[in-house]
């Protein structure tokens, strides 16, 4: 087992790592305002906006998770964050093109086509099912900020926004601190589980399915809480067919496979609610079964023929950089984060600074004749909005 668990934390290690990159790149130059435009609010319309952006993302069903996650904070509605989890990992530009190479034209077009229509459906019906949150930061309405009427910044000038390397490094550090801590738990359960499975649950196990519905039933059954990626899990299902298993059946397991497992199971219901955990296992349950039954309708009546060419399924990456990426992803866990920082944020006792109160606050007129708003020669210079003690007596 605990090679097994070594093996996917491996697996999973690069894209979680590419996960966190981006969901920190969205953070850094994606604005609050442009993510509520385009993915706030109930509707098909957000659904389908973050469907069609998530699909071609090379991340899998755990690297997903703090972009999705990024996202929801950002203002994404529930209905969006959910189909963006689920188009995500179930295809990209990469699984797809191995599709074509293990499982054939026709397979390659159902993939996609079934992942999307899953997404969108998952997508309404948690925006549909989900219990409602008066503080969703999808429902807040963002309004204008107006200068304050008596604050002694009223006569400064703006601050200057931050520098590009400025932006990349605060998203880059909300990400590997907030949002991963806020995943850890979940990707480790679920690891974990996956790990246990892949030990415990015969390798011909699939392959004794035959092409039954009970067969989609099982195979959807024991994908659900395992890990696998979109790429991962292709020669896998080819491998399936090549034992046995129909294509509708080898579908089912395309796509309730990366789009589900323990970790992102539990991040949906601690982030969105049981009720939509429940709403997005629904729509990828009979999505999955319904194209598994339409797949195998099309491919026996028109006799199509999906090609059986299964390979011994290896790291997508370099041995080296899974190890690589393992690591960063150690040493960036909160607790061991907290023992290796711990030498750097040693500060001197009293070196606090105070909190910034502005010229307004009950303070003697001496003081606040002292205060930046207040210390132009002449009156008239004076901003109306200024609390100078000549313009407080008046």
């Amino acid at each position: 087992m605990l090679t097994n668990t070594l093996n996917i934390l491996l697996e999973v290690a690069p894209f979680l790592l590419l996960g966190l990159i981006i969901s920190g790149l969205i953070k850094s130059y994606a604005s609050d305002a442009l993510i509520k435009k385009h993915l706030s609010g109930t509707g098909i319309k957000p659904v389908v906006k973050a469907s069609f952006i998530g699909a071609p993302l090379p991340l899998c069903s755990c690297g997903v998770i703090p972009v999705a996650l990024g996202l929801r904070k950002q203002g994404a509605s529930k209905g969006a964050t959910a189909s963006f989890m689920i188009a995500t990992p179930e295809t990209g530009v990469d699984s797809i093109s191995v599709s074509f190479a293990l499982l054939g034209p026709f397979m390659a077009i159902v993939r996609p086509i079934a992942a999307l229509i899953s997404s969108i459906t998952a997508g309404v019906l948690v925006d549909t099912f989900a219990d409602v949150d008066n503080n969703d930061p999808s429902n807040t309405q963002s309004k204008p900020s107006e200068a304050p009427k008596s604050s002694c910044s009223s006569n400064l000038k703006s601050i200057p926004e931050s520098s590009g390397l400025e932006r990349f490094w605060d998203g880059q550090k909300y990400s590997f601190t907030t949002l991963y801590d806020n995943t850890f738990k979940w990707l480790f359960i679920g690891i974990i589980a996956a790990g246990a499975i892949l030990t415990y649950v015969p390798p011909d196990y699939f392959s004794e399915l035959g092409h039954s519905y009970l067969g989609m039933l099982l195979v959807m059954a024991i994908s659900i809480p395992m890990y696998t990626c979109a790429t991962a899990s292709t020669p896998i299902a080819a491998g399936l067919i090549a034992m046995g298993v129909s294509p509708g059946a080898a579908l089912v397991f395309l796509l309730a496979g990366p789009a589900t497992n323990i970790a992102t199971l539990g991040v949906i219901n601690s982030q969105l609610g049981k009720r939509a955990m429940v709403a997005y296992l629904s729509a990828i349950g009979f999505c999955a079964l319904g194209f598994g039954i339409l797949t195998d309708f099309i491919s026996s009546e028109f006799g199509i023929s999906v090609i059986n060419d299964p390979h011994d399924h290896e790291h997508l990456v370099p041995h080296f950089i899974a190890w690589a990426t393992l690591t960063v992803l150690i040493i960036s866990q909160k607790h061991i984060r907290q023992i290796w920082l711990a030498p750097f944020s040693l500060k001197p006792k009293g070196a606090a600074k105070p909190a910034t109160k502005n010229c307004c606050d009950q303070k003697p007129q001496s003081e606040q004749s002292k205060t930046s708003c207040c210390s132009s020669k002449k009156e008239e210079e004076r901003p109306k909005s200024c609390c100078c003690g000549s313009k407080r007596s008046n």
